[in-house]
Parts: structure tokens; sequence; C-alpha cells
């Protein structure tokens, strides 16, 4: 039997955080290739230091030529990706810090693979959904990145002129009867100019942002607040700490509620199941939830390099479930084609729609008019309700 009573936490980082300034870049560059070409393959990563971005990994299009003319643009994709997270500062400045692109064609032994439908690597990928919130998400991840989501608006806006684009935010939540009814713990560390002095000047301004995200309930007189406990920082961005593409999976996924395959998600176009079939599981997981027959459901999936069907359906309603969970995976075949060319093709993942996917998470967000995060649906609910 789970635990009904207990505390959990999440954290996130903002758009601003050195990991995710290099997801971001590579996001944008997978953006570009997919707007020339639907089957473009990109695996992109990305390191950013104090005044440099350095680039690099395998990418390929159909025509030589045009593949050219797209490196030539690399620079420029990462110059506006920075300059339009926030940085202008003395030591990473978007129109000052140095790019180095080290992209190359893509191995023509992992494309003879793809090539022929199969999954572009092996590996185990996970979803899972729960029904403590509205979007079908552990709460603690959901409200970390909804506090970094708003505090981003509010400084790109020019609301807030103190605040900095660096910010990492991480919640507590105590849990009763197995849902979450209280934050015991607040922790926040923003960058900012330096014009504030204390940790009380920071509390200042983002506490209202803060208490407008999260239910007024939650907050109560118990809860305890770490707002910038260090004092200052002013130093931020691959400045203050260096960056890399795909060390924030745990940020990008479920805040540790669910366990995670390994594979990062940024920088990789659809053919690696290590996006693809990670947003699948997520999708699967949450119409699971959102069909009633289960409260919570993690899915895992498994495949090998080369070969287009699954190895493995797991299921794990965590004895919520209407049914048994054999019967739940013996349907999910049946609703959907899990080859790497049939997670594309249902989801529509051959677009140029990975930047937005770069910070506040994958998941939990709200299916968008051109495709964007469309395995946050709920349209295969009644499908699966039929089936089983």
């Amino acid at each position: 039997m789970a635990r009904q009573n207990y505390l959990f936490t999440s954290e996130s980082v903002s758009e601003g955080h050195p990991d995710k300034v290099c997801d971001r870049i590579s996001d944008a560059i997978l953006d570009n290739f997919l707007k020339e070409e639907a089957n473009a393959r990109v695996a992109c990563e990305t390191f950013a230091t104090s005044g440099m971005v350095v680039i690099g990994g395998e990418v390929g299009l159909s025509d030589q030529e045009r593949l050219k003319d797209h490196m030539g643009r690399i620079g420029q994709i990462a110059r506006d990706c920075i300059r339009d997270i926030g940085y202008e500062q003395e030591k990473f400045h978007w129109n000052t810090c140095h790019v180095l692109n080290f992209l190359h064609e893509q191995s023509a032994h992992i494309a003879q693979g793809v090539d022929r439908d199969g999954a572009g690597d092996q590996g185990i990928m996970f979803g899972f959904a729960t029904n403590e919130t509205d979007a079908l998400m552990p709460a603690p991840i959901q409200f970390s990145h909804a506090i970094l989501r708003r505090l981003a608006e509010v400084r790109k806006s020019g609301a807030e002129p103190t605040l900095r684009p660096d910010a990492k935010s991480q919640l507590t939540l105590r849990y009763e009867n197995g849902k979450p009814v209280e934050v015991t713990q607040i922790v926040l560390s923003t960058q900012h100019s330096d014009e504030a002095q204390t940790s009380a000047d920071i509390r200042a301004i983002v506490e209202p942002y803060i208490r407008e995200v999260l239910p007024t309930e939650w907050i109560t007189g118990k809860t305890e607040w770490w707002i910038n406990p260090t004092g200052t920082f002013v130093i931020g961005g691959p400045d203050g700490d260096a960056g890399l593409t795909g060390r924030k999976i745990i940020v990008d996924t479920y805040g540790g509620a669910a366990p995670h395959g390994g594979g990062a998600f940024s920088g990789k176009d659809p053919t690696k199941v290590d996006r693809s079939a990670a947003y699948a599981a997520r999708y699967l997981a949450k119409n699971i939830v959102a069909a009633g027959l289960a409260e919570r459901c993690t899915i895992q999936l498994s495949y090998a390099i080369g070969i287009s069907h699954p190895l493995s359906i797991y299921v794990d309603t965590h004895n919520t479930g209407e049914l048994h969970d054999t019967a739940i995976e013996a349907a999910i075949p049946k609703v959907m084609d899990l080859t790497p060319r049939g997670i594309r093709e249902h989801l529509g993942l051959n677009r140029p729609i990975y930047s937005r996917t770069a910070a506040y998470g994958h998941f939990g967000r709200d299916p968008e008019a051109d495709g964007g995060f469309s395995w946050e649906r709920t349209d295969l609910a009644e499908a699966l309700k039929k089936e089983v």
C-alpha cells in the first residue's frame, strides 16, 4: 500500500539557468532544421560558459547544399536565443559571446537503422500522470515551474526590472490521504541587479507573484520561506556556472515523482525514441488517468536501435486502477501505433515545435493550435475506455 501522508519536494530552473540556455539553443537548432525538412536528422549538444557557446553533434538533410547553408545560420540562432532569454551581461552577452559550431553530418551507421523506420537508439522511456492537479501532473513540479514562468513574465515585461534571467525554485508539499494540502517549504534563488542588496529586498519583489501562483490555502503560518538564502546573486547564467544540454532531465519530466529512463530530450529529432517515446508514454499515461481508469499511472516503453516495434510495454496504476494493469497493457497497442513512425505521425512530431519545450517542463502544458505539446491532449481517453 502506497504511503498517504508524507512530504515531497521538486525543483525547477528558469530559462536563464545555464543548462536551460543550452537546451534552448539545441532545440532552436532542431526547429530550424525541421522548418527546412520534416525528416531532418538532428542530435545537437550545446555547452556554455563565460563568454562562449560551443555546439556539436550530428545533423542531416536530404540535400547537402541546403545542409551547408543551414550550418552558416547556427551562430545567429544561438545569439537570438540568448537575446530572447535576456542575457546582456559583460561576460555573457548575446552580441559579444563567441559561438563555435562543430556540428557534422549524421553517422551513416545510425542513419541506416532509422531510415528503415527503426528506433534511433535503444533505451527505456517512462510516462506518468496523476489526478492531483488539473494538468494531471505531480503538484510539486507543476507549481515550481509556474513560479518561475510567472517571474520570467514580469521580468520580460519590465514590471520587475530588478530580476535577471537565472533562477531556481523548489517546493516541499505535505500530502494528506495522498493529496497535496500544504506548502511546508518555499525555496527561490533568483539572479538580480546590483540595486537589490538583501534577501529581504528580493522577497519583497517575488512574494506577491509566488502567492499569486500557489493555491491560497496551501500557504500557512507554518510555511517557511527561503528566498535567496545565500544573500547576493548578481553573477548568474553561464558566467556563474557552465551549462550543458540535457542535464535537467528530472526538471523536464516529473520532478522525481516518477522514474526517468535516463535519456535527455532537447536537441534530438523525433526519430530518437529518447524524446518521442517519452512523449508517447506521457500521452498514454495522461489519457489513462483522464479516462478514469486510474488515479495514477506509470508507463514504461523499451526499444532497440533499428527495430520499429517496442520491445516491452509496462503499466503500473499504483493500486488505483479500475481494472487489472495487464488489461490496460493489452489495450495500449490496439489504440496507438508505438513504432517510431507511428508515434511521430499520431502526435505530429515532425514539426518545429521544440524551442518552447526547453524551459518550464515538457509535460503539464496546454496543447497548442500548431501542434505544440500534442502529447498533452486527452483525445485517446474514449478509445482506451472502449478497448478495455
